[in-house]
C-alpha cells in the first residue's frame, strides 16, 4: 500500500500542462529517432540532454525518458516496412515483421509491434514499482566495501555474460577506465593524464564521449555503407487494429515468458538486444508454429518486442535503486541525474521521493501516450524515410556538434565528440562493443573512489570484500560472473558423453 499511495503521489507531481507537454514531444522525437538508423535511445537522450539543463529535474527526466520510450517504438516501424532496423535490438522483429508486410500485412505487424511494446513495458514497470524501494531499502546497509562489490558486479556480469569476445569487452572496459581516469584525483587532488594541458583537469565529459561514440560514429558507418532508403506508404487502418488485438490474447503465454527473460536481462546488464533475440529463440522452439517462424508469423513480431521493452524500462531499476545502469541508455540518464544535481542510489527514494515517483508514474502515462501517438502517426514517420541521407547527415551531425559545445561552451569539447566519433566507428568496424566502455567511463571513477575508500578502513587488506555475508556473496557472484566462460567449458568439458543407444537401428545408406 506504501508503494500505491506513494505512486499516486508521483501521478500528482507529473499531471501538469507542463510535463504532460514533454511527454508528447518526447515520445514524437523518440519515434523520428528510433526511426532514423544512425540514432538511438542512448544517442537520442545523450544528444538532446544539453536542451534540459534549464528545466527542473523531474520535467527533464520525464521528457528525456519518454524520448527513450519513443525510440523502443519507433526502430519497430522501418525493421517492418523497409527490413531496415532502426536499432539494434529490432533485428529479431524484421524476421517475421517484414514478411508480415511484404504479405500485405503491414498494419496488423506494426500493431502487433506496437501492442507487444507497451505490454512488455507495462509489466516491467509494475515490477519497477514495487521492486525499487525493496532493492533501495537493502542497499542503505551498504558501506564502500558493498557498494565497490556491487560495481565489480556489474563489470563482470559485462565480461562473463556478454555477448561476443570477452577481451574485446575488457579491453573496451579498459579503455573507459582509463578515459575517466584522466583529471584531477578525487583522494590526493593530484592530476592524472592531463599531460600539461590545462583543458583536461575536468577530464572527458561522459556527455561528448557518448555524443560522438554513438552518434558521429553511426553516421561515418552509414555512410561508409552508402545507405539510402526508399519511401513507402503505410497506414493503420482502426479496423485492422480491432482485429489484431482480437487475435493477440491467444499469445499470452509467449508474451509473458517474453516480459520475464526482458526484465531479467534489464536488470542484469544484459540489454534490449541480447533480450529481444533470446526471446524470439524460446519462442520459435516453443511454438506449435516454430518451424514458420520467418514467413510473417504474428507470435514472432510479439516475443522480441515485448522483450526488448520490458528490457529497456527495466533496466532503469538498478539505475535508481543502487546507481548502476543496466544499459546504455540508462548511463546517459544517470550522467544526467549527476549534471541535475541528484545522487542516484538508495537515498534518492528518501531525500527525492517526488522526482523518483514522478519518473516511475511518468513511464506508466509514457508508454500510453507512446502507443496512441505512434499508432496514429505512422505514416508520418515512414515518409521520412524518403529524405535522401545526404541531407539528414549532415543534419545530425550540426545537432550533435550543438549538444557537444554546450555542455561546457567550448570549441575544444567538438573536436574531443569528433575524436570519440573515430573511436566509436573504429569499435564497430573491429566488431568492439561500446557498452561497457561507456559504463566503466561513467562508473569507473566511483568505483575507484569505493575500492580506494574501502582499502583505508582495511589498512589495506583486499580481504575486507569478504568480511561479511553481504559484500562476500556478492565480490563471490561477481568472480563466478568474471569466469563463467571458462567455467562453462569446464562443466562440458567434465560431463561424460553420451552413450550411443544400444536399440538404435542404424538408417541403411540410400
Amino acid at each position: 500500500m506504501d508503494e500505491i499511495s506513494a505512486l499516486m503521489q508521483g501521478f500528482s507531481v507529473i499531471l501538469t500542462p507542463m510535463n504532460i507537454g514533454l511527454m508528447f514531444v518526447g515520445i514524437i522525437l523518440g519515434v523520428l529517432i528510433g526511426v532514423l538508423p544512425g540514432l538511438g535511445g542512448a544517442n537520442g537522450v545523450a544528444i538532446l540532454l544539453p536542451l534540459t539543463f534549464t528545466m527542473s529535474p523531474t520535467s527533464a527526466i520525464i521528457m528525456l525518458s519518454c524520448i527513450y520510450w519513443g525510440a523502443l517504438f519507433g526502430g519497430a516501424i522501418t525493421s517492418i516496412l523497409f527490413n531496415i532496423p532502426g536499432e539494434p535490438w529490432s533485428v529479431a522483429t524484421t524476421f517475421d515483421g517484414y514478411p508480415m508486410a511484404q504479405q500485405g500485412n503491414a498494419g496488423a505487424a506494426l500493431t502487433t509491434a506496437f501492442t507487444s511494446s507497451f505490454v512488455g513495458a507495462f509489466i516491467a514497470v509494475v515490477m519497477i514499482t514495487f521492486l525499487a524501494p525493496l532493492v533501495a531499502k537493502f542497499a542503505l546497509k551498504f558501506g564502500s566495501p558493498e557498494f565497490f562489490a556491487v560495481y565489480l558486479l556489474t563489470f563482470c556480469s559485462f565480461v562473463g555474460m556478454g555477448k561476443g569476445s570477452p577481451f574485446k569487452i575488457l579491453a573496451s572496459m579498459a579503455l573507459g577506465f582509463a578515459l575517466a581516469s584522466v583529471g584531477m584525483d578525487t583522494v590526493t587532488g593530484q592530476l592524472r593524464l592531463t599531460f600539461g594541458q590545462p583543458e583536461l583537469m575536468r577530464g572527458f565529459d561522459f556527455l561528448i564521449a557518448v555524443i560522438g561514440l554513438f552518434g558521429i560514429g553511426e553516421i561515418l558507418l552509414s555512410m561508409e555503407e552508402g545507405l539510402k532508403f526508399s519511401g513507402k506508404s503505410a497506414k493503420i487502418d482502426p479496423k485492422v487494429v480491432l482485429q489484431t488485438w482480437k487475435q493477440l490474447p491467444q499469445y499470452w503465454v509467449t508474451s509473458l515468458r517474453s516480459s520475464l527473460i526482458g526484465i531479467w536481462m534489464g536488470i542484469t546488464p544484459g540489454g534490449a538486444t541480447p533480450a529481444s533475440f533470446m526471446a524470439y529463440g524460446l519462442a520459435k522452439k516453443m511454438s506449435k508454429k516454430g518451424s514458420k517462424f520467418g514467413t510473417g508469423q504474428m507470435e514472432g513480431v510479439v516475443a522480441p518486442e515485448t522483450a526488448a521493452h520490458a528490457a529497456g524500462t527495466s533496466a532503469l531499476l538498478p539505475m535508481l535503486a543502487l546507481g548502476i545502469p543496466g544499459s546504455p541508455t540508462a548511463a546517459v540518464l544517470l550522467g544526467g541525474l549527476l549534471i541535475w544535481g541528484l545522487q542516484p542510489g538508495p537515498l534518492l527514494f528518501v531525500e527525492q521521493k517526488d522526482f523518483v515517483w514522478g519518473l516511475i508514474a511518468s513511464m506508466y502515462l509514457g508508454n500510453i501516450v507512446g502507443l496512441i501517438v505512434v499508432l496514429s502517426t505512422v505514416p508520418l514517420f515512414a515518409s521520412i524515410l524518403r529524405i535522401p541521407f545526404s541531407i539528414i547527415a549532415p543534419v545530425i551531425i550540426v545537432i550533435c556538434a550543438i549538444g557537444a559545445y554546450t555542455v561546457h561552451n567550448a570549441m575544444l569539447d567538438i573536436w574531443f565528440m569528433l575524436g570519440f566519433g573515430v573511436i566509436g566507428y573504429l569499435f564497430k568496424k573491429l566488431d568492439f562493443p561500446l557498452a561497457p566502455l561507456v559504463l566503466a567511463l561513467v562508473l569507473g571513477d566511483k568505483a575507484e573512489d569505493s575500492f580506494r575508500q574501502a582499502m583505508l578502513v582495511s589498512q589495506g587488506d583486499v580481504m575486507i570484500m569478504f568480511s561479511n555475508p553481504l559484500v562476500g556473496g556478492i565480490t563471490t557472484l561477481a568472480l563466478v560472473l568474471l569466469f563463467w566462460p571458462l567455467i562453462s567449458k569446464a562443466i562440458a568439458f567434465i560431463k561424460p558423453p553420451k552413450k550411443p543407444d544400444e536399440f538404435a537401428v542404424e538408417r541403411p545408406v540410400d
